[in-house]
């Protein structure tokens, strides 16, 4: 199968693209610099020019391919409902190059927008049609003779080159000289090592139901006081629970995600998949993982 790749280069992107090409699949990669092109020349896949508000660039590239995997976003806080939009925008596109193709399109989301204070499955609706990246759920899962499918990451993808959530909380920790949680620190975030992850994706691709939610979600609920002190402990310093009024001092623009309960089962996928997760767990990941060099 050829298959189109946007966030080729990424985190989680340039696992998926090693995934799929060990399965023996091609891949057409996006790339919205030439950089990014050469890093993708350097692994022999082909570099497909573009970004994700080139939307002819998008339906051109999904229409080369046999399947598509979405795994591409502005990581950028400050613009974080704008990027949404920019998302759900691409994903439209992208699936309406593929409408009646029978084609399958697998896109990232995220298990903070199902789950707070329950463990959420893949059959748990979001909160709201208001969360961010429904409405891009609800394209893929709904355009006619696509065979659209969701995998929702945890707030915890790590492994090497992590510069998600962890890292910035390890940056804050140094920072501060003090690793904060809220509260009495009891809330659980789900994680995944992003191999793991990749193989979500992949096995997503070559038979995922049409209209399948998938958990790619290895430990269902780490307590947040337990990663900090995870993270206390990595870089010497104590672990420390702050209010909620306290806690954007702390932990900045981070002090309202490391709040919430998320606490996710991935049993499904795992059954319907055949997914067994084979990385390591987070703590052993940030306790062996380079995290604090």
């Amino acid at each position: 199968m050829r298959v189109f790749v946007t966030g080729a280069t990424g985190f989680i992107g340039s696992a998926i693209v090693q995934e799929l090409i060990g399965a023996g699949h091609q891949v057409l990669g996006l790339a919205r610099s030439e950089t990014a092109a050469d890093s993708l020349a350097q692994l022999g896949i082909a570099a497909h020019r573009g970004d994700l508000t080139d939307h002819d660039s998008l339906t051109a590239g999904a229409r080369a391919c046999d399947g598509v995997i979405h795994t591409a976003f502005i990581h950028d806080f400050n613009q974080f409902m704008a990027n949404i939009e920019t998302d759900r925008q691409a994903v439209g596109a992208m699936a309406g190059a593929l409408e009646g193709s029978g084609k399958p399109m697998v896109i990232a989301s995220g298990t903070l927008m199902v789950s707070h204070g329950r463990p959420a499955t893949e059959d748990t609706a979001p909160l709201s049609p208001d969360m961010p990246r429904v409405a891009s759920e609800v394209t893929v899962l709904t355009t006619p003779g696509l065979r659209g499918s969701v995998v929702r990451l945890p707030p915890t993808v790590h492994g090497a080159g992590d510069h998600g959530f962890v890292p910035r909380l390890i940056g804050f920790a140094r920072d501060k000289g003090e690793a904060a949680y809220v509260g009495d620190g009891l809330n659980r975030w789900p994680a995944v090592h992003r191999l793991d992850a990749a193989r979500v994706f992949c096995l997503a691709l070559e038979k995922a139901a049409p209209g399948s939610r998938l958990h790619a979600v290895a430990e269902e609920g780490i307590p947040m006081r337990t990663i900090a002190e995870a993270i206390g402990a990595g870089l010497g310093v104590p672990a420390r629970s702050v209010t909620a009024e306290e806690a954007p001092i702390y932990l900045d623009f981070l002090a309202g995600f490391t709040a919430m309960d998320n606490p996710t089962s991935s049993a499904l996928t795992r059954t319907s998949l055949g997914w067994r997760p084979q990385g390591p767990e987070l703590l052993p990941d940030l306790r062996d993982g380079g995290y604090f060099s």
